[in-house]
């Protein structure tokens, strides 16, 4: 190791050990960043997700809670369990890259193989990316579609009720604009990025604050805020699981590739103690602004509230704020964070993903473009039509992350004990090289098919009428989660006996 750092906790691969991994073909996107080279403090891992989480497509995951039949305390109650969750997932994924400054894309070789690791980034950059890409992007153009009609009355009526592969034109046209938008952030540069976040997601969480108060005077006060019921039926625990399980699915994806953000760290610390405080500070705010909204749409439209449709939080935004200038400020600054989260969370993965398994084909910006119009092309509107297919869409997602983060956790928590294979992780296989790793690490690729199946296979009709299976399904991300991890590590210890 060469240059001493502040923290030193942090692994430096050195100058020489960087430019020699360059000359073997590794992007320089993927390369290990070193110590001295990262930027990333408690502050930029505060504010990171500030502006994010506040984004439309996470209000309507939340609106299907009410759906389900909780008041609003338990709403609150699980999304702030959700909170904690996410943020253990995030310090604990995350240690590997902020010791070793490696991306998600390479430290997956470590766990996987060389080779095999294109299973997993292929499931979480290209399937998850393009997919959240184009189902966020959706539902901020439905959300642009109010503030363009408060602004241009009739926009709503453009195209004579025509639409475009199922979509309607004026929410076609809110679409290519979240579109340009995105790529043009994305394009703009990761330290454009930082500074974009550092200014904007405290606007969001401004705007948000007054929108919170103006709906809880709506409503008739806190107390009639937090008394909301809208669907009056039994809660079981299990139904509250399934909710915690569903938001935290919402942001699996993030939960899966955190070291590509850890890796920026300047210090251990910084991650530690900035996610937490980020992460759920905002969703203390998150869960005000659903209850409140929910509170203040039931008072104006007479308790007539279509709970199971996805676009009804836009109507909570429209109706239950009520000031005009207010909700198209308020649209505006959520689709900020929309728009962040498609950037940190879809675009930049997809693009590291795709630059690190094909480096001859992709660089991080093509790879990044190709996940936007991919999005685009499996017509994520559909995603987003009722509660069920946005379920369906959670499970899937689950059902992939949860075991490919209960395997990395495994990997480098129980067998690896805390330490990467850096050398191992960068050798020029492609030029013949016999390094430390396997081409396909056969456990892991196996936990993972295995583990898919299990929870997916709920879904199947006439054997989703097996309550267990389909318990399990609901619980998608959990169950991964379980299985990959004690799967792993039961595997890779019996693995170890074998070899002594």
């Amino acid at each position: 190791m060469s240059t001493p750092t502040t923290d030193p906790a942090l692994v430096d691969p050195g100058a020489d050990k960087v430019a020699l991994y360059a000359s073997r073909g590794y992007a320089e996107d993927v390369l290990p960043i070193r110590p001295q080279d990262r930027s990333w403090k408690t502050p930029q891992f505060i504010t990171v997700w500030m502006g994010p989480i506040h984004n439309i497509l996470s209000y309507f995951t939340v609106m299907t809670f009410f759906a389900l039949g909780l008041n609003a305390w338990q709403v609150v109650a699980a999304i702030m369990t959700a909170a904690v969750i996410v943020s253990i997932g995030y310090i604990l994924n995350g240690q590997a890259a902020a010791k070793y400054g490696v991306p998600f894309a390479m430290q997956l070789r470590e766990a996987f193989g060389h080779k095999g690791a294109l299973v997993p980034t292929w499931v979480r950059g290209i399937i998850a990316g393009f997919m959240f890409f184009g189902i966020t992007s959706v539902s901020s153009a439905q959300a642009f579609d109010v503030v363009f009609q408060t602004i241009w009355p009739g926009y709503a009526h453009l195209g004579g009720g025509a639409s475009i592969l199922g979509l309607p034109i004026p929410t076609a046209i809110s679409y290519l604009i979240t579109w340009i938008l995105t790529v043009a952030l994305f394009l703009g540069g990761q330290k454009f990025l930082g500074r974009f976040s550092n200014w904007a997601n405290p606007a969001v969480f401004v705007l948000v604050v007054i929108a919170v108060v103006l709906a809880v005077i709506n409503a008739g006060g806190l107390g009639a805020v937090f008394s909301t019921r809208v669907v009056d039926s039994p809660v079981t625990p299990l139904i509250f699981i399934t909710c915690v399980s569903i938001l935290v699915s919402n942001w699996a994806g993030p939960i899966v590739n955190t070291g590509d953000y850890t890796r920026n760290a300047t210090s251990m610390k910084a991650p530690t103690v900035g996610f937490p405080i980020g992460v759920i500070g905002s969703y203390i705010l998150f869960a005000l602004v659903t209850v409140s909204f929910v509170a203040a749409l039931q008072v104006v439209s007479g308790g007539k509230i279509d709970i199971n449709r996805p676009g009804v939080f836009i109507d909570a935004i429209n109706h239950g704020v009520g000031n005009p200038i207010v909700v198209v400020l308020l649209i505006l600054a959520m689709n900020v964070g929309a728009v962040a989260f498609v950037v940190f969370g879809n675009m930049l993965p997809a693009g590291l993903q795709l630059t690190a398994q094909l480096p001859k084909l992709f660089t991080l910006k093509r790879g990044a473009i190709l996940a936007a119009v991919i999005g685009t092309l499996i017509l994520p509107w559909q995603f987003v039509a009722n509660t069920d297919a946005l379920f369906l869409f959670y499970s899937l997602i689950g059902s992939m992350f949860g075991p490919i983060a209960g395997i990395m956790l495994a990997s480098y928590f129980v067998e690896r004990k805390k330490t990467l294979d850096v050398e191992g992780i960068y050798a020029d296989y492609k030029a013949g090289q016999k390094g430390s790793l396997p081409a396909y690490n056969w456990r892991a690729l196996g936990v993972l098919i295995a583990s898919f199946v299990i929870t997916m296979i709920g879904r199947i009709p006439g054997i989703s009428s097996v309550d267990f299976l389909a318990q399990v399904n609901n619980l998608a991300f959990f169950s991964g989660l379980i299985i990959g991890f004690f799967g792993y590590t039961i595997l890779a210890l019996a693995g170890r006996r074998d070899r002594a």
